[in-house]
């Protein structure tokens, strides 16, 4: 993803609340199909990761980005955007350069 597609993209999630919400089991394969759900629906999602330790938070949202296949567009504090793109009706057309 380029950084002007990346800039889009965190534009795009300004206004967008948290859809999904990751505890104290951290990540789990139920919360990997609830994201790949979310993500095909809505293709650009907001996740709060309620980890304490910073190095937790950010191998948590690591591991969720790798596992559901989605670009880690931002991270504030607790909460992380992630994009992916639908496979079957595309939302959110990119700018190309």
């Amino acid at each position: 993803m380029t950084a002007a597609q990346n800039r889009f993209l965190r534009g795009q999630a300004h206004g967008l609340k948290p859809l999904l919400q990751i505890g104290g089991k951290g990540v789990t394969d139920a919360v990997v199909a609830e994201l790949d759900e979310v993500l095909e629906h809505h293709e650009l999602v907001k996740v709060k990761v309620a980890a304490e330790d910073r190095e937790t938070r950010d191998a948590m949202i690591e591991q969720l980005a790798q596992r559901s296949g989605a670009a880690l567009v931002q991270r504030i504090g607790h909460t992380a955007t992630l994009y992916r793109p639908s496979k079957d009706k595309r939302q959110i057309v990119l700018p190309r350069a």
